[in-house]
Parts: C-alpha cells; sequence; structure tokens
C-alpha cells in the first residue's frame, strides 16, 4: 500500500509541476520519498525535486537532490544535467562543466548540452583571469591581512605572496595603482612585526629601480617614519627597513643598473633634495638615544655604501662634503662613545668600528690638502674641546675618539696623537684606579703604537706602566687589552728576526696567555676578541706562528669565532656560547693572523751586495727567522687545512661589504694563494668550498687582492673538474678573472697557470668556449704561442687546441662525426683567423708540431688536426706555410708517443681526404711507406686508433686508385 501511495503522490506532485505550483510539488515528492524504497522511483522523485529547486532558486537543495539521483542511476542524463544547472549558480563552475560534459558524452547531438557547454568554458576561462589577474590577487591579499580574524597560516602566506607581487614589475605596479600604498601604511600602522615586516619588504620591491614610485613612496611614509622603524631594536625589522632605504637611494641616484623590462621611465624632478633629505635623517641618527644599536649599525652602514664616491674618477664629492660640514661631529660623538659611561649611545659590538671605518672612507673620498685640512682641524675642535681637567669623563671620551680615529685614516689618527696632552692623558689615565679610565687608555696605546717610531716612544715610556696594570688589575677585560698593547709593542720589529724589542722568549709567553684566554670559552667573545687581535701581532714572530698553528684547540677556538659572523640562531637551534656575537671586527685580525702563519705577505728582495754594504756602513740588516723557510711554511699550511680553515674561509667571504673591507679582502685572497700553492691539497680546498669562496675575491677588491686570488682561482682550475669546483653558472665567472691574468705585466707562472685553467675550462663545453671568446682572449692566447718560453707556448698551444673544435678527437676518429664542414659563432671566427692571409698562424702550429718537446708537439698537432678537419683550405694553405712541412708530418706519423703518432695519422687523412693531386703527392712520397708500415702491424689494445686510422688512409688512397689492395 505504502509503494502504491508514494506513485499517486508523485503523480500529484506532477500536476502541481504543471500548474507552477512549485512549493505544493517539492511537497508532494517529498511525502512520497518517506513511503517507499524503490530505487527507480526515488530516483525520479529526487530528480523531480531537483527541478521544483531550480524554478524555485533553492540551488543548493536542488543539487543535493540531483546528486541523491545520481548516486542511484550514474546515467541519469535529466538529474546529471540539473545538477549542473544548480552548480552553475552556485559558482561552481568547474564542478558544472564536468556534468555538461557528461550529458554531452552520452547525448553528443543534443544542442542544448553544447551550447551550455560552450558558455561554462567561457565562463570559466573569464573566472579564471579574474581570478588570477594581479588586481584580484593584490586584493586578496590585503583583505587577507587587515583581516584581524585571519588564521595564522593564512597570514603568513598573504604576507609572503605580497612581499612576491612587490617584486615584480606587473604586480609592484598594481599595488601601486590600486591605493596600495595607503594600505601597506594601514599594516605598518597595526604594529604587529610580521605585518611591518611584509609592508616593508614590499614596499622594498616597489621601489628597485623606478625611480618615480621610489619618489611617491618616500614622500607617502616619510623620511622619519622610515627612519623610526629602522631604529627598533629587532635586527631582522632594522635590517629590513635598511634594505628598503637602500632601493630608494638606489633608485633615486640611479645606482640600480638592473633591466626591468617593461618599465616605462618617468618624468621626476631633481632627486637631489631627498637623497640630501636621507642623508640628514641618517646623521641625526647617529646621536639620539631613541635610536637602537642595531639601527644605529644600519645607519651607519647606509652612509658607508652611500655616501663616498666608489669611483674616484668621478670628480664630484659633493655628498661627502656635506657629510663632513654636517655629520662628522656627530660620527666621531659615536666613535668615542664608552659603553661603561652612563651617557653611552645605545651600542653593539660593531658600532665603533663601522664609524672608524666611515671616517677612513670619508677621508680618502677628499680631494685636495683643503679640504683634508678642514677635515683634521673639525677633529682637533672636537677633542680639544672635551678635554676638561674638572671632569674626567669628558678626558676619557677625548682619548676614546682618538682610539677610534687611529683605526681609521691611521695618518690622521697620528697627527691628532701629536696634539698638545694627548699622549699625556693616556699616560695619566693608565694610571687612573678607574678601570674604565683604564680600559679606554690601553685601547687607545695599542691603537696608537701601530708605528715603529711611536711603538719605541711607548716602549721607553709606557711599558712599564702597561706590565704594572697587567700585573694588578682584576678586570679581565683590562688585563687582556693590556697583554695585547705588551704583543703589539713586543711585535714592532715586524718579521725581522734582528729587530726584537722584548728580550728573548718575551714574545712566546705573551702568545700562551693569549691562546688560553682564546680557549676560555667562560670568558665573553668580545673580550676573547682581544686575544685574537694580540696574535695578530705576535704571529709575526715566527717562533709564536709555528706553536700556534700546532695548538689545534685554539685555532679551531678562532675559526668558530670567525664562522660567528655568518651564523643565524633560531629558536630551535640557538648559537651556542661560544658563538653568541654579532662582533664582526675580528675579521681583520683572523685574516692577519693566517697571512703571518702562511707567510704570504710581501717580502723585498734582498741584493746581496746591499746586505754587504749596510755591514759595511754598520746599519741593521733585516734577518729572516729559521722558521720562516719554506718547509717550515708548508708545514704549517698543512696543519691549517687540517684544522678546517677553509671553512671558516668561506664564511669571511660573505661577512657584509661594510666590515669585509677591501683590505681584509687582500688578505684573504693572500691566504688562499698560499694555501693552493701545493696541486695535492687543492682537491681538499675545492671540497670545503675554496673555489666558490674566491671568485668574489677575484672580482672586488683592491687590484693586488684581486690578481691574488685570480691566481688562486688559476691554480684550482688547471687542475680540477670545473663542474665540481665551481658548480652551476659560478664557472663562468672564473673565465674573466683568468684572462686578467694573460697580462704581460704579470709574472710567467700567473701567465703560465692561467693558461692552464683555460685549456681545463674550454676542454668542457662550448659555452665555456663562447665564454673565453667573449672576454677576448683569443688574441692573448696566441701571443703566448709564440713566447720563447716553452710551458707557455706549450700551455697556450694547448689552450689554442681547445678553442679552435673539441677535445673528442683522441676518442673519436675524424672520418666518423668529427669533421664537421659548417662552422657558426666564436668557433668559426677562431678558424678564419687562421685562414686569413697575412699572418704566420698557421705556420706557427706547423713548426710547433716539429718542436722536441712532446707535450708541445702534442699541444700543436691536436690543434692542426682539428683545424685541418675543419677547413679543406687549411690542408690546402699547410702546405704553403713552410717547405718543411711533409718531413714535420712524417715525423709525427712515427712519433714514438701514441697520442702524438695519433693525430699525425689524423691529420695525414684530412689532407688525403682534401684534394687528389695533394693526395697524390702525399703518395709519392716516403708517407705511403710509413701508412703501409702501420696499417700492417698486428692490432693492439692501445694502438687500435693508430692502426685503424692508419688503415683508413689507405682505403683513401685506394679509393683515388693511386694503390691496388693486395689479396
Amino acid at each position: 500500500m505504502a509503494e502504491i501511495e508514494a506513485v499517486q503522490l508523485k503523480e500529484e506532485g506532477n500536476r502541481h509541476f504543471q500548474l507552477q505550483d512549485y512549493k505544493a510539488a517539492t511537497k508532494s515528492y517529498s511525502q512520497a520519498l518517506k513511503l517507499t524504497k524503490d530505487k527507480a522511483l526515488l530516483a525520479t522523485l529526487y530528480r523531480n525535486r531537483a527541478a521544483c529547486g531550480l524554478k524555485t532558486e533553492s540551488y543548493a537543495q536542488a543539487a543535493s537532490d540531483a546528486s541523491r539521483a545520481i548516486d542511484i542511476n550514474s546515467s541519469d542524463i535529466k538529474a546529471l544535467y540539473r545538477r549542473c544547472q544548480a552548480l552553475e549558480h552556485l559558482g561552481k563552475l568547474d564542478q558544472a562543466f564536468k556534468d555538461v560534459q557528461r550529458c554531452a558524452t552520452l547525448e553528443p547531438r543534443n544542442q542544448n548540452f553544447q551550447e551550455t557547454l560552450r558558455r561554462l568554458n567561457t565562463s570559466i576561462q573569464e573566472k579564471l583571469r579574474v581570478q588570477f589577474s594581479t588586481d584580484s590577487r593584490v586584493q586578496n591579499m590585503f583583505e587577507i591581512l587587515l583581516d584581524e580574524k585571519s588564521e595564522a597560516d593564512r597570514l603568513e602566506k598573504a604576507a609572503n605572496n605580497l612581499i612576491v607581487l612587490g617584486r615584480e614589475e606587473a604586480g609592484a605596479e598594481r599595488i601601486f595603482q590600486n591605493n596600495g600604498v595607503a594600505l601597506l601604511l594601514q599594516l605598518i600602522d597595526t604594529k604587529r612585526p610580521e605585518l611591518v615586516l611584509a609592508a616593508v619588504r614590499t614596499l622594498s620591491g616597489m621601489c628597485s629601480g623606478h625611480r618615480a614610485r621610489a619618489t611617491v613612496l618616500l614622500h607617502a611614509v616619510r623620511i622619519d617614519r622610515i627612519c623610526s622603524l629602522m631604529a627598533v631594536e629587532n635586527e631582522e625589522m632594522s635590517l629590513a627597513v635598511c634594505n628598503l632605504l637602500q632601493a630608494i637611494i638606489d633608485s633615486l641616484s640611479g645606482e640600480d643598473k638592473r633591466e626591468h623590462p617593461g618599465k616605462e621611465e618617468a618624468l621626476v624632478l631633481d632627486t637631489k633634495k631627498d637623497l640630501k633629505q636621507i642623508t640628514s635623517h641618517l646623521l641625526d641618527m647617529l646621536v639620539s638615544k631613541k635610536v637602537s644599536g642595531q639601527g644605529r649599525d644600519q645607519a651607519l652602514n647606509l652612509l658607508n655604501k652611500n655616501v663616498p664616491r666608489k669611483d674616484l674618477s668621478v670628480h664630484d664629492n659633493s655628498r661627502t662634503i656635506y657629510v663632513v660640514d654636517n655629520g662628522l661631529r656627530k660620527i666621531l660623538k659615536v666613535v668615542g662613545q664608552v659603553p661603561d659611561l652612563p651617557s653611552c649611545l645605545p651600542l653593539t659590538d660593531n658600532t665603533r668600528m663601522l664609524a672608524s671605518i666611515l671616517i677612513n672612507k670619508l677621508y680618502d673620498d677628499l680631494r685636495c690638502d683643503p679640504e683634508r685640512d678642514h677635515f683634521r682641524k673639525i677633529c682637533e675642535e672636537y677633542i680639544t674641546g672635551k678635554f676638561d681637567p674638572q671632569n674626567m669623563d669628558k678626558n676619557v671620551i677625548a682619548i676614546q675618539t682618538v682610539s677610534g680615529v687611529l683605526q681609521g685614516p691611521f695618518d690622521l689618527g697620528n697627527q691628532l696623537l701629536g696634539l698638545k696632552g694627548v699622549m699625556e692623558m693616556m699616560v695619566a689615565l693608565c694610571g687612573s684606579d678607574r678601570e674604565v679610565d683604564q680600559l679606554v687608555a690601553v685601547e687607545a696605546l695599542i691603537h696608537a703604537s701601530t708605528k715603529l717610531s711611536r711603538a719605541t716612544f711607548i716602549i721607553t715610556n709606557g711599558v712599564s706602566l702597561l706590565k704594572q696594570i697587567y700585573k694588578t688589575t682584576k678586570n679581565e677585560k683590562i688585563k687582556i687589552r693590556t697583554l695585547v698593547g705588551l704583543c703589539k709593542l713586543g711585535s714592532a720589529g715586524g718579521t725581522d728576526y734582528g729587530l726584537r724589542q722584548f728580550a728573548e722568549g718575551s714574545t712566546e709567553k705573551l702568545a700562551k696567555q693569549c691562546r688560553k684566554w682564546l680557549c676560555n670559552a667562560s670568558i665573553d667573545t668580545r673580550t676573547r676578541r682581544w686575544a685574537v687581535e694580540g696574535m695578530a701581532y705576535l704571529t709575526l714572530d715566527a717562533d709564536v706562528k709555528d706553536d700556534f698553528v700546532q695548538d689545534i684547540p685554539a685555532l679551531q677556538a678562532m675559526f668558530e669565532m670567525a664562522k660567528a659572523i655568518f651564523f643565524l640562531p633560531s629558536p630551535s637551534y640557538p648559537a651556542p656560547r661560544c658563538l653568541q656575537t654579532s662582533d664582526k671586527t675580528i675579521l681583520y685580525s683572523v685574516a692577519t693572523i693566517l697571512v703571518n702563519c702562511t707567510n704570504s705577505y710581501d717580502v723585498k728582495e734582498v741584493i746581496p751586495e746591499l746586505v754587504q754594504l749596510a755591514k759595511f756602513s754598520k746599519q741593521h740588516v733585516p734577518e729572516e727567522h729559521p722558521k720562516d723557510k719554506k718547509d717550515f711554511v708548508d708545514m704549517r699550511v698543512k696543519r691549517l687545512l687540517k684544522a678546517g680553515v677553509i671553512s671558516a674561509l668561506a664564511c669571511m667571504v660573505k661577512a657584509d661589504s661594510a666590515i669585509l673591507t677591501d683590505q681584509t679582502k687582500e688578505l684573504l685572497a693572500r691566504v688562499f694563494l698560499a694555501l693552493c700553492d701545493n696541486p695535492k691539497d687543492r682537491g681538499t680546498i675545492v671540497a670545503q668550498g675554496g673555489g666558490k669562496a674566491l671568485i668574489p675575491l677575484a672580482l672586488e677588491g683592491t687590484d693586488v687582492g684581486k690578481v691574488k686570488a685570480a691566481h688562486a682561482l688559476a691554480k684550482i682550475a688547471a687542475v680540477s673538474n670545473p663542474d665540481i669546483a665551481f658548480p652551476g653558472e659560478r664557472v663562468y665567472e672564473v673565465v674573466r678573472p683568468l684572462v686578467k691574468l694573460l697580462d704581460t705585466q704579470r709574472d710567467g707562472l700567473q701567465n703560465y697557470e692561467a693558461l692552464l685553467g683555460l685549456t681545463n675550462l674550454s676542454g668542457r663545453s662550448d659555452k665555456l668556449r663562447q665564454k673565453i671568446f667573449k672576454e677576448r682572449a683569443l688574441p692573448d692566447i696566441e701571443n703566448y704561442m709564440f713566447e720563447n718560453h716553452d710551458q707557455l707556448r706549450q700551455a697556450a698551444t694547448e689552450c689554442m687546441c681547445n678553442m679552435v673544435l673539441n677535445k673528442e678527437l683522441e676518442e673519436i676518429s675524424p672520418f666518423i662525426q668529427l669533421i664537421r664542414e659548417d662552422f657558426q659563432g666564436e668557433v668559426a671566427w677562431v678558424q678564419e683567423r687562421f685562414l686569413a692571409d697575412g699572418n704566420d698562424r698557421l705556420k706557427l702550429v706547423v713548426l710547433l708540431c716539429g718542436e722536441d718537446d712532446d707535450k708541445l708537439q702534442n699541444a700543436a698537432a691536436g690543434a692542426l688536426a682539428m683545424l685541418t678537419a675543419a677547413h679543406k683550405k687549411l690542408c690546402l694553405k699547410m702546405t704553403q706555410v713552410t717547405t718543411q712541412w711533409l718531413e714535420i708530418l712524417q715525423r709525427l706519423c712515427l712519433h714514438d708517443q701514441l697520442s702524438v703518432q695519433h693525430r699525425g695519422l689524423v691529420i695525414a687523412y684530412n689532407l688525403l681526404q682534401a684534394d687528389a693531386e695533394l693526395a697524390k703527392k702525399l703518395v709519392e712520397s716516403e708517407l705511403l711507406e710509413i701508412l703501409t708500415v702501420v696499417g700492417k702491424q698486428e692490432p693492439d689494445e692501445k694502438r687500435a686508433a693508430v692502426i685503424q686510422t692508419a688503415r683508413e688512409c689507405l682505403i683513401k688512397c685506394m679509393d683515388y686508385g693511386f694503390i691496388k689492395p693486395v689479396s
């Protein structure tokens, strides 16, 4: 009875539907559904109720009912289409598309389905375009970021996406056009660190390379607001804001040289006013107590990078003059800060050093004596204005300022030391009862005693005072600084063994104490840094450096401190106690120690006649310590490598540019060159990342440093697999430094090893050969082929051999895939140089094949084989450049060394193939007998290629009909 009633209710519902009473129809279908279990009827009722839902715009219910019908019968085409309609109204176009696609599959000729399919496809494409358009993405990001209820994961993802958008030109412009600046300011106003950081990084991306946007953003955000953000204690935030300001400065000054596709130039008024305003605010930050130590460091970094001229050939130094006039006193105030005094500004371990570097750069950027005199007068007035008999704190600040200047422009510092009362005040402070006075005075004495004449004065007047302080003080900070002062005075004679300031064994005792402090992890790192500085002076003594490299714990403690500059701790992996420092000032000291230990400093050549003359006139003659001889140096290098010096050097190279000065880079380059001296050690250096670390040293720094680093690169490139030594795209950066070593101003060893390195690189790939060609190396390589020095000629010839074609010649017969008639690009250009009339290039290669040196012959024969395989004209030209060509060819084909013989036979084959007349001439000579003898030899694994090539030559002669086969 229930089933019958269900059928009746279904019919009733159908009548209501026809009368357009959809609510009544829905009610009837719903009642029927409760009474039946028949699947066919259930499917019909759900399908019909779905139709009612479509009519009453109850699309969610309609989709649900249609789905139930489809669950019963997956091929119910009406249910599928009704669900498609419901899903389309719900905005689920992709699901609707699948349903109508199924319908069209079941009834391909149904025009209604086909039309719906086309309409939905168009709608989906439009929706995707809108959804993935930059405007929509920007709006979505801001909606999530400004919604206080957003989940942390969504918030982080939106922030990262916004930063990425800001770095894209299209994204940056869309953010800018869609009121994005105001929205970014809203993010900054939230004061939530993660949102402020995202906003700052997005602004950085928007400013990069776009002067107009950078100008608008600078005025919208305001420089005072930017500086206040940079002044916070949070290092990550301070660094992000520093990057934003740098991006603005680069864009305004035109320093951003990157290409920005699609960016149109905009008319921008003169930016000098904005740049001056930024500089003024940065100078104000230096002396503000509201600025954190991190913020002060970033302000100094920006001034260091942007104020002094990068290229001294540019005449305009107005930015430096402005800073000297308006900010030098502020910089001197930072240099003169004493952390132990109550008036001290917030500082980090690096602040005073950064200020000293800035003073040095400003002083070096001055163009004439009047400018330098003005600079000096400001410093003198500032220091003398601090002297006050009634206020000891001011006197301490004055001496601290002198100490800071001595770490910058040393000549200026020496002039300041000559001011009335400065040296007397240093001595007086040493005898003070206050520990802070002693601390400052000892540091000042250390920095003052750099020149031997000054050190001699202090030895006479201050050593006893330093010793007294060392014995009586209980403060470790003062004790270790006093020790460093004694170390520096003890090493005033430099590497001269005969010029010792202290008694025999005194420097070893000082060094032992320094090493003891260096290994003591319970002492704070800033204090331990002074132990490193002490060793930098003491390692000028050969006994000290020899002992130091044998003290593995002390070496590794120093390396760990050097690595700490690139150590980024996280909450899950905090820095160990020995690495809990941001002090980067030890870089120069560590580099100096390593230079001393490896003896990689410059040594003046000793001329025996002058030595005799000096002895006769009773003048001092420099003496070499026995432990500075090569055997001892080599042993120290071995121990340094074993202790992990390369990983420490690799970390040091990654330090920021303000701390890693050009002088420090030069020292590191010297150390690398000394470490690379033994070919057996180069594999270790490559394995620990030395190859990668050398590249930036070869591209930036002092001229001497770049040459030293390039020479070290050449040593590595000559014997290492370039793919391992310089992985990825780095290998292409190696080419330029090596090419620059091919200069007559460089010594023969540098030329030779550069050629070996280029030979190795040119044998790797066509792309590397193209890079060498584009660096204009070919003329230089050719020049060295004319050198009288056998090794230089051999290296240049081998390099040209690789540049001419490919290195596969020895492995592949010339008649199998090697002979290529059509060459393009650089390889063709190289060959054209040999084809051109009026030069002796080909003649040189032919004559080099006749040299007695096997290696030179091998290289020249390889080049000639490749050239003759490339062009028939070169085969004919070879017979014209010298009358000795046939004799040289016969010698090659009879050579004892198989590789040379093989190349000679390849040349013979190339000549035979090039021209019938030339082939006839060869057959009539003794060459035919040579080919016959070689071709008749019994097959041998080692000689297989040689025998096969000779037989191919004979086959070619048979093809011409010059000889006949013997049965």
